[in-house]
């Protein structure tokens, strides 16, 4: 009967212990933000127009050993996001952007980001992409 509450016991403190450990990823205080802002290119590489782009999905992955994303927002009117309740850790946002070389047309623009401290903002500024 003791043998048996001693494993239960040990088990359950392992648990507890193993599950302290916080990684990348919601359920914390700091915030990972920016703004996203377009400009369209003629063929000869002149710029045609830019502006802050409005309801533009943005995409972060928790960590560094994922290919797919954790989470997406939408960009506000002013093409301001926010990805908020976020963990110490390394985090990459991304987002796609118009690229006629290529036969998919878009590509990935990947920005690596680190919270180092508890309730505080990582400003990623103003991304700049081809529309």
């Amino acid at each position: 009967m003791k043998t048996s509450i001693l494993t239960l016991l040990s088990f359950s403190l392992i648990f507890v212990f193993s599950s302290c450990k916080k990684t990348e990823g919601p359920g914390g205080s700091s915030t990972i933000s920016g703004k996203i802002h377009a400009e369209i290119h003629d063929g000869a590489g002149n710029l045609l127009a830019d502006y802050d782009i409005a309801k533009e999905d943005v995409y972060i992955i928790y960590g560094n050993e994922s290919s797919t994303f954790d989470d997406k927002v939408k960009t506000s009117y002013d093409g301001t996001f926010k990805f908020d309740y976020l963990e110490k850790g390394s985090y990459q946002v991304f987002v796609y952007e118009k690229d006629p070389t290529i036969p998919a047309g878009k590509v990935v623009k990947i920005i690596d980001a680190e919270i180092t401290d508890k309730k505080s903002t990582v400003d990623l500024g103003i991304i700049t992409i081809n529309k």
